[in-house]
């Protein structure tokens, strides 16, 4: 059988070891004799599980002993609402800044749930150039107080990443869905860190949220039990019943991370397989990229064919090829590689091989 390389932007490609792992578990999980989806949550068993993904979590990203580590409900989408819940009360204002769709979709659910009034919004995307560029405003010469900065390092439809500090005088919350664990970062400068699972962690339905002492002490709005932090906080993240096979899945990919080396060994291939990839795109008159390159997304590499007539017989070959969903977003078309840490360096060169082919056949 040969092998198909999965560029899907999410739910993405899980480790393979992973996925052979949980195949061969599934009706004897632990030597229990069932499977881990029909097991307690609160068994000794599972409880086992759960401390231990929190433990290797912790270990792999150098989380502080002064942040908890929930593993809740809603994807990115819930923690859109539970952010503005748990911490803007009744007269908070919060800063968003936006650089692409989902951060434009968190102002849009904020606003919904907190008023326009308390949401003030800053577009930090420059698209007056030939490529894309982003500009971080002056947060020296803001005068407002509030109770924290909103923003999404990496933006999956866009493929736009920021690099930067977020450096502000108000805590600092980051929706991390699409390239937690992709490379090193200092949790100690974010109030909270969210991210749902289906890139990088696990299956959909699962979100991972790193939230600061101090944040809890925030006032909140009324809001649903099952997405309020503090309870989740109390309750060790299963305040009802918690979805309890991503969770044995994410724990087995935070297992195969570590054995990979780490974080910090797999942002070494991350960069590698996102620099061979816009080296090609660059040096290439058929294809083509609109992001410039600081803030080239290492998890998402959208491109553009310079004759798009041809997307679809591109789309079409390289699923022939078995190299699968590449299509770009709707609401951007082109192309997207989404190279998230599962993607081995052979699925890109697979598919560099197979864009050079393309392009001397078409060209």
């Amino acid at each position: 059988m040969s092998v198909t390389y999965n560029f899907c932007a999410g739910p993405a490609m899980l480790p393979t070891e992973v996925m052979e792992k949980a195949q061969k578990e599934l009706l004897n999980w632990n030597g229990l004799g069932v499977s881990v989806m029909e097991v307690s949550h609160r068994s000794k068993e599972f409880i086992a599980l759960t401390e231990q993904a929190e433990a290797d979590l912790r270990q792999l990203m150098n989380i502080p002993s002064n942040y908890h580590v929930l593993f809740m409900h809603g994807g990115g989408r819930g923690q859109f609402s539970a952010v503005v819940n748990n911490f803007l009360g009744n007269d908070g204002r919060a800063l968003y800044l936006v650089d692409g769709s989902w951060s434009s979709a968190a102002v849009e659910e904020a606003r919904k749930l907190a008023g326009e009034n308390c949401i003030d919004v800053v577009e930090i995307v420059n698209k007056d150039n030939e490529l894309v560029t982003v500009e971080l405003p002056d947060f020296n010469a803001i005068n407002t107080d509030y109770r924290y900065v909103h923003y999404c390092p990496n933006e999956t439809v866009d493929g736009i990443e920021i690099f930067d500090s977020i450096d502000c005088p108000w805590p600092v919350i980051a929706d991390m869905s699409s390239n937690i664990m992709s490379q090193e970062i200092d949790v100690s400068r974010f109030g909270l860190i969210y991210a749902g699972a289906q890139k990088n962690i696990g299956p959909s339905g699962l979100s991972i949220v790193i939230v600061r002492d101090d944040m809890l002490q925030l006032p909140s709005l009324p809001q649903s039990s099952i997405m309020d932090y503090r309870l989740a906080v109390k309750h060790g993240s299963m305040y009802n019943t918690p979805p309890t096979f991503a969770w044995y899945l994410a724990a087995e990919v935070f297992a195969w991370l570590k054995q990979q080396g780490g974080v910090k060994q797999i942002a070494a291939q991350n960069e590698i397989k996102a620099e061979k990839l816009y080296q090609y795109i660059d040096s290439s008159e058929f294809y083509l990229t609109k992001v410039s390159a600081k803030y080239r997304s290492k998890m998402n590499v959208t491109f553009y064919l310079a004759d798009e007539s041809l997307n679809d017989r591109f789309l079409a070959e390289a699923k022939a090829n078995n190299l699968v969903a590449l299509k770009g977003h709707r609401s951007v078309g082109g192309m997207r590689a989404s190279i998230y840490n599962a993607m081995p360096l052979s699925g890109v060169e697979a598919l560099i091989q197979f864009m050079q082919q393309f392009e001397a056949q078409n060209s």
